[in-house]
């Protein structure tokens, strides 16, 4: 299914978040369990270590000046191998694999007849795939093989909103820019197969194009193509002139240009070319009086480009990529090529297995039916409760931070503890789960499961259009290993999955938690504050309501900040790009700030325990360095700097603290560190 995307959601997950116990749970070791009878009372110790932090992953030999991440994790980072079918290892990949078998275990348990219990089924039958072969593939090709021209093509693209197949425009449900009480419409331009514009041109990619080719060569072969290298030659150059036309992935992120309304008329009159009315009409999605169109000279320029390009030429592609989208649901011949071109971009040299993917595929498809099992199992309400409690104090440190900052105006920091004021939070769950009811699912066939589940989804997302926005709704699964700010929502999500060590823990120390997940806590609420939530303001309207001089006053400390993470190259080639990452480097750095001024305020003005020599802000910097431990191959590193807004978590862990006065203050950095910033120089955004 060609996903439709939602540029202007500012729904920025984060890869890695982390919990809160409050001093008692410390000192005690009790925690209370509220159910809806009764009080259950549970103790416990840490899961890692005496306090919460694995001291026996320190390189001690490391000075914490010169590497910190060295210092923090150097002796797990030297015994650590990536598995074979993983790009990358650490605490986050790591706890991500733990939760996934949780939840295979609640999938194989679940009694007959249920629905996700029916679809695992399906995709562990190899026997039923390997019989059915590309039959129920073909099917869907000869569609496209038979369409007669542009007009029927272009409705085509549309309805792959809710099937398999690839459209030179996506789109999907929004809240207003302008009111965001009500949903509307946004599109965006699409149609790489490739992860951004740079695999096209740059010579890093050179590697991954022509693994690109090959793959496609070999998937027209496997349909029948009568000349398959001369339609992957055919294919490849539609696609880099697509690449050509299509907007740097970091301006992509740049909610003041993306924010272009028009109605479906003045579309039609902005982007000739492109038979809107069947596009829409292939989508069932009636004119609209508004529509966001985000990257809108791209979309301007290939909708010229879909004129030029003879109906053959998109023929050809349209089949290619809807065998790709169907490959992982085909026989092992189909799903192995499409790995060969995968295994490209990440480096893995090994394909997950098959469990694994039958696991992220009913997360896909029914993920809050298999997430509410999963919050009644490994979810405690102690957990929740005590989350909560972290965020109010989270959000306290906050304001103090807008009320202390030097380079807000009165007015906007006026607007900003509003904003502040109305951010929702939800942890854990939602609070009303979805119903799958009218979700067919059978444990017989894997693709028609994976075509109704397309269907269903599609038909759910797009039942908001025109409708009063509901904010109450989760963008994430609850068994996700990851955090989101809901950016035109106005709302921080916290999901169960992630609530658990190393990231939060019960029995840890109040450091060890304010270090982990706290930082993610406050990562999370700065993004209302960052580049771009400078731009939403409290209700969700995209109105940038910094004054003009907060604005230059801001923007000169993001621009030194920018040219400390500029100068990092992660892999021979490829350094950061501070303009993609500068929403998310800000997010890191506040996030410390904000936490650690959140534990001293848990202290009640007390001095923090020693603990196996360590102070309580030294545990507090461990607890963060550890949470982003990780090794990962050059393949996905290159792949990250290209396409992701957030930095490489090595850079994670270093780059913020390198600007936080407290950090040096607890680990004696001077002149002579390697990580040394003269105080002059360091940045002070919060």
């Amino acid at each position: 299914m060609t996903s439709f995307k939602r540029s202007l959601t500012l729904a920025t997950a984060l890869a890695l978040c982390a919990p809160l116990a409050a001093p008692a749970l410390a000192q005690d070791n009790t925690a209370t369990t509220a159910s809806d009878n009764a009080d259950i009372v549970v103790t416990g110790r840490p899961q890692i270590g005496e306090f919460g932090v694995d001291l026996s992953a320190r390189d001690l030999a490391a000075k914490p000046g010169n590497d910190f991440e060295r210092y923090a994790s150097g002796a797990w980072i030297d015994k650590t191998e990536i598995p074979a079918d993983r790009p990358s290892t650490g605490s986050f990949a790591n706890l991500r694999e733990d939760v996934q078998q949780e939840v295979q275990n609640l999938i194989t348990k679940a009694a007959p007849g249920t629905k996700y219990g029916a679809l695992y089924t399906s995709y562990m039958d190899e026997k039923a795939i390997e019989k059915a072969g590309l039959t129920p593939l073909m099917k869907d090709i000869e569609v496209v093989r038979g369409i007669a021209d542009k007009t029927e093509f272009a409705r085509f693209m549309g309805s792959t909103y809710s099937k398999f197949g690839v459209t030179l425009i996506g789109g999907g449900v929004i809240p207003d820019t302008e009111n965001p009480t009500m949903n509307i419409l946004a599109i965006g331009s699409g149609g790489m197969g490739l992860p951004e514009k740079d695999y096209y041109f740059n010579s890093n990619f050179a590697k991954q194009r022509a693994a690109y080719q090959a793959y496609i060569e070999r998937t027209m072969k496997a349909i029948g193509t009568p000349d398959p290298k001369t339609a992957a030659q055919t294919i490849m150059a539609f696609e880099t002139y697509i690449a050509q036309l299509s907007w740097d992935v970091a301006d992509k992120r740049d909610i003041s240009k993306l924010n272009n309304p028009m109605s479906t008329a003045e579309l039609i009159a902005y982007a000739p070319g492109l038979e809107w009315e069947a596009f829409f009409d292939g989508n069932n999605i009636a004119p609209q009086k508004r529509i966001i169109v985000s990257d809108n000279t791209a979309i301007k320029a290939i909708s010229g480009l879909y004129a030029s390009t003879p109906l053959e030429t998109l023929k050809l592609w349209q089949e290619f990529h809807l065998a790709d989208q169907a490959a992982g649901f085909l026989n092992t011949k189909m799903v192995d090529s499409r790995f060969a071109f995968t295994s490209s971009l990440s480096g893995v040299t090994q394909q997950r297995p098959r469990w694994k993917r039958a696991v992220d595929t009913v997360n896909g498809s029914l993920g809050e039916a298999v997430g509410e099992a999963y919050v009644a199992e490994f979810f405690p309400a102690i957990a929740k409760q005590r989350m909560d409690e972290l965020v109010a104090n989270l959000k306290l440190a906050m304001a103090d931070r807008i009320k202390g900052n030097s380079w807000m105006g009165d007015a906007t920091k006026a607007a900003a503890l509003e904003k502040l004021s109305k951010m929702d939070v939800m942890v854990g769950y939602p609070d009303k789960w979805r119903d799958y009811s009218t979700l067919t699912i059978s444990p017989d066939s894997l693709y028609a499961n994976a075509v109704a589940a397309n269907a269903f989804e599609a038909k759910y997302r797009m039942s908001f259009l025109g409708k009063p926005v509901d904010r109450k709704l989760w963008g994430m699964n609850p068994q996700t290993v990851n955090a989101y700010n809901g950016g035109l929502e106005n709302k921080i999500v916290f999901p169960a999955g992630i609530l658990q060590p190393p990231f939060f823990d019960a029995f840890a120390d109040p450091a060890v938690n304010y270090g982990a997940i706290g930082v993610v806590i406050g990562h999370e609420i700065s993004h209302g504050f960052d580049d771009q939530g400078r731009k939403i303001d409290s209700t969700g309207a995209v109105r940038d309501w910094w004054s003009p001089e907060d604005g230059e006053r801001f923007n000169a400390e993001a621009k030194e900040f920018g040219k400390q993470y500029a100068a990092f190259e992660v892999v021979p080639g490829s350094n950061i790009n501070p303009e993609l990452t500068m929403g998310e480097n800000i997010a890191d750095f506040a996030g410390v700030t904000v936490a650690l001024d959140a534990y001293h305020r848990s202290l009640g003005g007390k001095e923090a325990p020693v603990i196996d020599g360590l102070t309580g802000d030294q545990r507090f910097f461990l607890a963060y360095a550890q949470v982003w431990r990780s090794k990962a191959r050059e393949d996905s590193l290159r792949n990250q700097v290209a396409t992701d807004p957030h930095s490489p978590a090595r850079y994670r862990t270093i780059a913020p603290l390198r600007n936080v006065d407290a950090w040096y203050e607890a680990f004696g950095v001077g002149p002579d560190s390697t990580m040394y910033i003269p105080p002059e120089k360091r940045v002070h955004i919060w």
